[in-house]
């Protein structure tokens, strides 16, 4: 008897589903639970780490994140606007910026804000400490990124919108202020979101300039927590922590995704 395509493709999620509720079975059947347990979720060690973990690591990691992408962002534009300039320097610089800062990893972009600046420029420092260092070292290699995201909103505006408003007499700095940023922004929401998402996983680099009990971010105050106990719970309670922020996140960006399509 031939079946039908429907219900062949019928037969083949039942079986899709049939492999995987499988697999889950397997894995849970087949740990040790109680070994688990034991290794990564040790309640006493979890409770010991609040309310520092929220009240000091969570807060300076939402606050590094918030600097490092108004950084970034102003940045970003700056560059984006020299990248679609008809100066050629501008372009050229902008460029290389972007191509500097894509390629280079973000540990060493902060490492060398956080310990090149100061043998460069011994008699200054760079404002906010350790906050100021972190702001600029994410922000820079976040605004390479950024340029190139803001960059494909601009081109992605109809040139006529630009077009009609020098007819109107606008000159060309007020029509791309009025008239083609604002729409740019509103398709380049979502890619920025995520980079609010990455910016938030970076801060977990901060702990190469040598954070203090104040300025101390997660993943920093998990690792001293997990020396102190010799367990990994602290790591967990971290990912936890993480996913926290990025987690609502996520769920804007699908949420601007969508909206962005229906209105397309």
């Amino acid at each position: 008897m031939k079946l039908s395509r429907r219900r062949r493709q019928r037969l083949v999620r039942v079986a899709g589903y049939a492999v995987f509720v499988a697999a889950i079975l397997v894995v849970v059947t087949a740990a040790d639970w109680d070994r688990l347990s034991d290794a990564f979720f040790r309640g006493d060690i979890a409770r010991g780490m609040f309310p520092e973990a929220i009240t000091v690591a969570l807060r300076n990691t939402i606050i590094y994140t918030l600097l490092a992408f108004v950084f970034g962002l102003t940045l970003g534009l700056v560059l984006a606007l020299m990248r679609l300039s008809s100066i050629l320097p501008y372009r050229w610089a902008a460029t290389a910026y972007i191509e500097l800062f894509r390629g280079l990893p973000a540990l060493l972009v902060l490492f060398m804000v956080g310990y090149g600046v100061p043998l460069a420029f011994p008699d200054r420092e760079i404002p906010g400490g350790v906050y100021g260092s972190v702001t600029v070292g994410l922000g820079l290699t976040a605004a390479a990124y950024m340029a190139e995201t803001i960059r494909a909103g601009i081109q992605a505006v109809p040139k006529g919108q630009l077009e009609a408003a020098r007819t109107l007499g606008m000159s060309h700095t007020r029509a791309m202020v009025s008239i083609v940023l604002p729409q740019a922004f509103r398709i380049v929401i979502p890619p920025l979101t995520n980079e609010i998402i990455l910016l938030t996983k970076d801060t977990s680099l901060v702990y190469v300039l040598g954070v203090t009990p104040a300025t101390i971010e997660l993943t920093k105050f998990a690792g001293d927590t997990l020396n102190t106990k010799v367990n990994p719970t602290p790591l967990v309670v971290a990912g936890l922590l993480y996913l926290v922020i990025t987690l609502p996140l996520s769920q804007v960006v699908r949420a601007l995704e969508r909206r962005a399509a229906r209105e397309r």
